[in-house]
């Protein structure tokens, strides 16, 4: 997508804006749904940040993978837990939160730091060289497609499978039935 540089830069501080706001409500509100709902709209606003940086097979992935899939199974399993909704949106601090908060805060400040240092100026598209040696250009997405099908093959599926048993296990979660135990009907 080609749009004005000073354009784009309006886009980039208004999505990262908007991404800061509703990362702080996903972790400050206590309320469940209002969190799931902000975090789903995190992850459109990251997928249109792929689509600003001219990575569409990302985006789409990023809309299809999370938004459709996390999201979606995150709001269910928040419906179809029993909480108690509290009345209020201020938060308690713990223990756990504080140590959570120094957490984060570091992982933050790390990450800024090695964003800020590295010469993204110097990042090309990927290259790959042919039996002469020579280098050819190819686009992300067959190189994506291509690292999954061959070298990255085995944790790919593990990851899918699982996916599978934790979803196996929400959904006999969700449905509460009791586990039959045998001994007691031999008994």
């Amino acid at each position: 997508m080609k749009i004005p540089e000073s354009f784009s830069e309006i886009i980039f501080f208004f999505l990262e804006f908007n991404i800061l706001l509703a990362s702080l409500g996903v972790v400050l509100l206590t309320d469940i749904v209002y969190s799931a709902f902000l975090l789903g709209f995190v992850f459109a606003c990251v997928s249109l940040l792929y689509l600003l940086l001219d990575s569409d097979f990302v985006a789409a992935a990023q809309i299809l993978i999370y938004v459709g899939a996390v999201n979606v199974l995150i709001v269910f399993a928040v419906m179809l837990i029993n909480k108690k909704q509290s009345d209020n949106f201020l938060f308690f601090w713990t223990l756990g939160d504080a140590i959570t908060s120094g957490i984060c805060i570091s992982m933050f400040l790390l990450l800024s730091n090695a964003i800020s240092k590295t010469s993204w100026s110097k990042i090309y598209l990927i290259t790959e060289s042919n039996k002469n040696g020579n280098l050819i250009i190819t686009d992300n997405i067959r190189r994506i497609g291509s690292e999954f099908l061959t070298e990255f093959i085995i944790p790919f599926e593990l990851i899918s499978i699982i996916l599978l048993i934790s979803l196996i296990g929400a959904i006999v979660l969700a449905r509460g039935e009791q586990v039959i135990n045998f001994e007691e009907d031999l008994k």
